[in-house]
């Protein structure tokens, strides 16, 4: 007797090409060890596999000796039947500021032609002006839009004087009406609990007709309640990734949600042996990626982001500034302050790039004084090259951190793209006698020194250093003798390099 098909089957969308190794592994899986595997997770079933944006973008030219154009070209070839999905930062495309509008429209028209299907798109302060461009050229490509709402909170819950539910609604109907033709709720600290996951999917569901899908993390402990909650709830589509790059940080791991659900009426339909195979693969790869590993504590968890709520790549970079300055023991005043700094820059999601001035300024505020000392980033945000903040800005603060600004000293209102010049010529005229196509160009316009290090490699200009090529298993193996050889008190030789 054939399977009853379940009423409302919930989608899954596979993170582990993209935001499972980027939240586990610093971005480092490169595209020969997931080729072997491409074709089987092809077969998987899965609604979409994002594997691409976010910062896949930068690490392959910058660490891995790789054009990142060719990522999604090569997994294509195998991988016909899977829409792939990328994440777009809106006007910062896959780079750290606003593009100017005519890089924006080159780079996405270019992201269509090697096989993005699906643009997940999100702005840093919400911002939807930001997706202005990005949209038009997405839909002008015949793709998939998908707009998207950070989410973020000032209360332990959702509520509080800026996140509220209405909040979120409201930014949902503004998202649908610019035409976008799915809705993403972006957990990307994993503070949404699972309630609050209940009453957000469920309010959205009565408010827009697109499709809503979540993306969370399981970095408190909240991802897998929270994408349950969701799926009661009626989400369309929620995240995860197979299990080896799934949970700690990462996304909450397919194969226990997909049993979870078996037999209910969201039951997703994936086969749970073909998904364990899939595991296996990465398991049989994961040595040679051993030094990216963080196994530094015993919890998987982190339960302090439940009281402090600051992503953990923001932690790691306030404690390295502090250590440079000698400061470390003052690391409990920079969480005391970071809430009033965040505050007064009107309560950004702390997302990057919004995360890295929040807290380089919480820093330089205990260490000197408040806005005593501001960087260029926060003179920035504050004028308004990032887009406007949920909240807007005291003009006392305005005042004090734009004093002296070269671009001005009253902030613009305008969309923040609107205030740039054209890039793409420049970059064009940069690369001459380098680049051989736009796609070169274009990883010059988005990484102007990197970028053109990576062009000379690619080229053959300059010798590719021996730190960008990837690690075998032979050299593991190589490493394992090494290391019980000196176990056993052996005299071991130092390698040689190179």
């Amino acid at each position: 007797m054939a399977e009853k098909k379940a009423k409302n089957p919930l989608k899954i969308t596979d993170l582990t090409f993209r935001d499972g190794h980027q939240s586990l592994l610093a971005t480092r899986l490169r595209t020969e060890d997931m080729l072997p595997i491409a074709a089987e997770m092809d077969k998987a079933g899965f609604h979409s596999m994002e594997v691409w944006g976010g910062a896949t973008f930068d690490v392959p030219h910058r660490f891995l000796g790789e054009d990142p154009w060719d990522r999604p070209k090569k997994l294509k070839k195998v991988m016909p039947n899977t829409p792939f999905q990328m994440l777009l930062r809106g006007q910062n495309l896959v780079g750290y500021r606003n593009y100017p509008d005519d890089v924006v429209e080159a780079f996405v028209e270019q992201a269509a032609e090697v096989g993005i299907d699906i643009f997940r798109c999100f702005d840093a302060v919400n911002d939807e002006r930001n997706f202005e461009t990005a949209f038009r050229v997405i839909r002008k490509c015949g793709k998939h839009i998908q707009g998207s709402i950070c989410y973020s909170l000032t209360e332990r819950k959702m509520g509080g004087p800026v996140y509220t539910l209405e909040y979120y609604l409201e930014k949902a109907r503004i998202i649908e009406d610019m035409g976008a033709d799915s809705l993403c709720i972006k957990d990307m600290a994993c503070l949404l609990a699972p309630d609050d996951a209940y009453t957000l999917v469920k309010a959205l569901k009565e408010t827009v007709k697109i499709p809503i899908q979540l993306h969370t993390h399981y970095t408190s402990g909240f991802g897998s309640m929270s994408c349950l909650k969701a799926a009661e709830a009626g989400v369309d589509i929620i995240d995860c990734a197979l299990a080896p790059f799934a949970m700690r940080s990462a996304a909450p791991a397919v194969e226990p949600m997909v049993v979870t659900l078996e037999g209910t009426d969201r039951d997703t339909g994936l086969d749970l042996r073909h998904l364990l195979k899939l595991g296996d693969y990465f398991e049989s790869i994961a040595p040679k990626y051993r030094d990216f590993y963080t196994p530094t504590k015993m919890a998987v968890i982190d339960t302090g982001v439940l009281v402090h709520q600051i992503p953990g790549g923001m932690i790691s970079n306030m404690v390295s500034q502090l250590r440079e300055q000698k400061a470390l023991h003052r690391l409990e005043e920079v969480y005391e302050e970071l809430p009033q700094t965040r505050k007064d820059l009107g309560y950004p999601p702390l997302v990057t790039p919004t995360s890295q001035i929040v807290g380089v300024q919480a820093v330089l505020n205990v260490l000197f004084g408040r806005y005593k000392f501001t960087t260029e980033e926060t003179k920035g945000y504050v004028y308004g090259l990032y887009g406007k903040p949920p909240v807007p800005i005291s003009e006392e603060i305005q005042k004090t951190i734009l004093k002296g600004y070269k671009r001005g000293e009253t902030p613009i209102t305008c969309r923040p793209a609107d205030t740039l010049e054209p890039e793409l010529e420049k970059a064009k005229e940069a690369t001459k006698g380098i680049a051989k196509n736009i796609q070169d160009v274009l990883i010059y316009a988005l990484y102007p020194t990197t970028g053109m290090q990576f062009l000379k490699w690619k080229y053959g200009l300059e010798p590719m250093p021996d730190r960008v090529k990837p690690k075998t298993m032979e050299d593991i193996k190589r490493e394992d003798e090494l290391i019980e050889r000196a176990k056993r008190g052996e005299l071991v030789e130092a390698p040689k390099a190179g």
